[in-house]
């Protein structure tokens, strides 16, 4: 096989497949399609669909009163930030549900889809957790503003555009090569993109303002991660069953959509914060950029391209760890897990002072 190789659309029904797992595989499988979570091949799957079922929540368990009232105290880059940096959580989010079930019909390991399916299930909530924030917390014509961003900000459009023609160009022609890179696109969004976004709302955390906001964005990112772990196995695992399609021009293609999602999340952060957030300088967003670029490419087994071996901004981790719950995405493991939304607490977490 090579990489221009047309794939198929799975069969629903499979009348040969075989529950043999020696013939099962990521794409290209025989399964029958029967999701049997006690005969998966990939454990880690398994794992991480009971990891992401376990994470249940809804927005509604989040209260905004305080951060309505808090929103027009905001500064002005503080209020432009948070409009901004809702309208591309918005749109990505919202394309990633029907992404998801678009990929998932050439993917032939059943434990593997339903993960894919769990996820367009939380990216749903994920999307209407940003229309409950806007309705809850700012009037009705800056919600239209901030859905209509889109359209007129050229900046947000090409960030857009980057990941949903990668998107598209597999379910326009979905060869095994425009199937890894999807993978890839879907890995970098997850991955690399939104994180300046949620830095930012963690840095108004810190100065103890819009803690609702703070909350949910923290839910969010908690799922992300384990969206995070899905696609770092996909791309590790098309690679070691599929060798004869990461060619050196398609591994040369990945390394270079990893450099362009590191340095659109740059500019965008540059672009969103205007050096005017406190605590969230240009210097340490293209620092943390940087090193979650070389994070990022490492777990996939790429070399790392950037210089920056340490975390600039610790502090973004300790917002992103929920009640001393720690994700290891990589080695699979959970610990001291707390569902309620109502349960989070922000007394580990240091507010900022002016001359931070």
């Amino acid at each position: 096989m090579s990489g221009v190789i047309k794939m198929e659309k799975k069969l629903l029904f499979n009348p040969q497949g075989s529950r043999d797992k020696i013939q099962q595989r990521l794409i290209h499988g025989n399964s029958t399609n029967l999701l049997e979570f006690q005969n998966c091949k990939y454990e880690w799957a398994e794992q991480l669909y009971r990891k992401m079922r376990q994470f249940f929540w809804v927005p509604e368990e989040v209260p905004l009163g305080d951060d309505k009232l808090m929103f027009p105290r905001l500064t002005e880059a503080e209020q432009e930030a948070y409009k901004k940096t809702l309208s591309f959580l918005i749109f990505l989010d919202s394309i990633q549900v029907d992404n998801l079930s678009a990929i998932s019909l050439y993917v032939t390991a059943p434990e593997v889809v339903a993960c894919l399916k769990t996820q367009a299930f939380f990216e749903t909530i994920h999307a209407q957790s940003y229309d409950y924030l806007l309705t809850s917390v700012v009037d009705r014509l800056t919600r239209d503003e901030v859905y209509y961003m889109w359209k007129d900000d050229e900046h947000l459009l090409r960030r857009n555009r980057f990941i949903t023609d990668q998107y598209q160009s597999f379910i326009n022609d979905p060869t095994e090569e425009n199937f890894v890179k999807s993978s890839m696109a879907d890995f970098l969004l997850e991955g690399i993109y939104f994180y300046s976004g949620f830095a930012f709302f963690y840095s108004l955390g810190r100065q103890d303002k819009m803690g609702g906001t703070v909350s949910l964005i923290r839910l969010i990112q908690r799922d992300e991660n384990t969206h995070l772990a899905l696609f770092t196995n996909i791309m590790r695992t098309l690679k070691e069953e599929n060798p004869e399609v990461f060619t050196p021009q398609l591994e040369s293609d990945l390394v270079e959509m990893l450099k362009t999602a590191v340095s659109h999340e740059i500019e965008w952060g540059h672009y969103v914060t205007k050096n005017q957030i406190l605590g969230l300088s240009d210097q340490l967003i293209d620092r943390y950029i940087k090193y979650l670029g070389n994070s990022r490419a490492a777990a996939i087994g790429m070399a790392q391209p950037y210089d920056v071996r340490e975390n600039p901004m610790g502090w973004v981790d300790t917002y992103a760890t929920m009640n001393e719950t720690k994700t290891d995405f990589f080695e699979r493991k959970v610990t001291n897990y707390t569902k309620s939304a109502g349960s989070l607490k922000f007394d580990n977490l240091k507010p900022l002072k002016k001359n931070e």
